[in-house]
């Protein structure tokens, strides 16, 4: 067996095990945890966060850098990942058939390697975390929970493998780190100006 057959076995033995680990009451927890729509107030204190930091003026700039990274990141994970790569998602293999557990939401598209989810949120906890440039202190941390705990909304889900999840929170993260940087330079000109 190569190490890629191995790496691929231990992504399936890891889903089937979180995966399988599921209970009534979680179903519609995670389920929310994974909608984009119960984070919209969130989203829009991030906005305010960088207001208050920033100013007026700068929120602008810092809501137009958050669109082209959440661009980046999004269409990143399909065009360079989901559709070169090719890997079903779980619901979708079919020597998976009858051992995934599948809430009302249903699967998605056919593939699911990287994680757009993970991608996504990865790159917006990256990039408020830059932003907010350790303060509070607690910031960090709670902002990669947040992002973890979507991450593993998904594979409870059964729509991502672990593998897809992690891969594409890497993606995010770096995608979130550029940004950034570009960021916090274009805040030292705008600010000073």
């Amino acid at each position: 067996m190569s190490f890629m057959e191995r790496l691929d076995a231990l992504d399936r033995e890891a889903f089937l095990a979180i995966n399988g680990a599921h209970a009534p009451w979680a179903d519609g927890l995670m389920q929310a945890v994974s909608s984009m729509v119960l984070w919209f107030p969130l989203y829009v204190f991030f906005l305010y966060l960088l207001q208050r930091r920033f100013g007026w003026k700068s929120l602008g700039w810092s809501a137009l850098l958050l669109a082209v990274m959440i661009l980046f990141s999004d269409k990143g994970s399909v065009v360079l990942f989901k559709e070169t790569v090719q890997r079903l998602r779980p619901c979708h293999e079919p020597t998976l058939a009858g051992l995934v557990h599948l809430v009302p939401q249903g699967c998605g598209g056919q593939f699911g390697f990287v994680s757009s989810h993970a991608s996504n949120h990865f790159a917006i906890a990256l990039f408020m975390i830059g932003a907010l440039r350790g303060s509070p202190r607690w910031a960090a941390l709670a902002l990669i929970a947040w992002a973890a705990l979507i991450c593993y909304s998904r594979v409870y889900l059964g729509v991502h493998y672990p593998g897809d999840v992690i891969a594409g929170a890497l993606y995010g993260a770096l995608i979130g780190s550029i940004f950034a940087l570009a960021h916090r330079k274009l805040m030292t000109r705008t600010v000073i100006e």
